[in-house]
């Protein structure tokens, strides 16, 4: 799917395309979510995470092919990049935890799991609100920064989350291959809200720097 971006401002392409990352990025937390509370048709519900996981690649792309074609952006290049960058980050470790689970053969959910994965949808809502408000200006650009003290809050508690995970599957299991797996997809989901956190940093240092 590409967009036609000819109707909108150069200023203003760049916070429409950041903001469809995190719009697709919320589609794809809510598809694992999906997945975790119901293991009905696994292999469509990850097909549908992959292929939003395409999707957006090539937002990113788009981003990319955008910067190489304008001189002038809103705020500094290499935070649209970076911002990006984190943002399809997110993505792909979304894609790789629902990889691992169909690979790996997974017939059902786990408590922890459930636990890690609401965390991540929570992240992803918190990421759109703040891309949602970036395109603003001056004081109230600065609304973004309670934002992103929540998405460090959220990660923290991913943290904690992995922790009481691999405590309770290392004290727990007897089955070495199944520990392997789920120790796989607990990290890649854990690795997802690391993500968010980077881009929480990332919009907080232009925050910053622009208001």
């Amino acid at each position: 799917m590409k967009f036609s971006l000819s109707f909108l401002p150069k200023e203003d392409r760049f916070f429409f395309l950041l903001h469809q990352s995190t719009l697709n990025m919320q589609k794809v937390a809510l598809c694992l979510h999906d997945l975790m509370e119901d293991f009905d048709n696994v292999e469509g519900k990850v097909q549908e995470i992959k292929d939003l996981e395409e999707f957006g690649d090539e937002v990113i792309h788009d981003i990319t092919l955008s910067l190489h074609r304008t001189f002038v952006t809103p705020i500094d290049r290499e935070d649209i990049m970076s911002l990006a960058g984190r943002l399809d980050d997110v993505i792909d470790s979304i894609n790789e935890a629902a990889q691992y689970i169909f690979e790996y053969k997974i017939t059902a959910s786990t408590e922890h799991a459930r636990k890690l994965t609401k965390i991540i949808v929570d992240c992803a809502a918190q990421l759109e609100k703040a891309l949602g408000m970036l395109s603003t200006s001056g004081s109230r650009l600065k609304d973004i920064l309670p934002i992103t003290v929540e998405i460090n809050r959220l990660e923290s508690e991913a943290d904690k989350a992995l922790s009481q995970a691999m405590g309770h599957l290392f004290s727990n299991g007897s089955d070495v291959i199944n520990i392997l797996k789920w120790r796989d997809i607990y990290n890649t989901l854990e690795e997802a809200t690391d993500w968010s956190e980077d881009a929480a940093n990332v919009l907080e240092g232009i925050v910053l720097k622009h208001s």
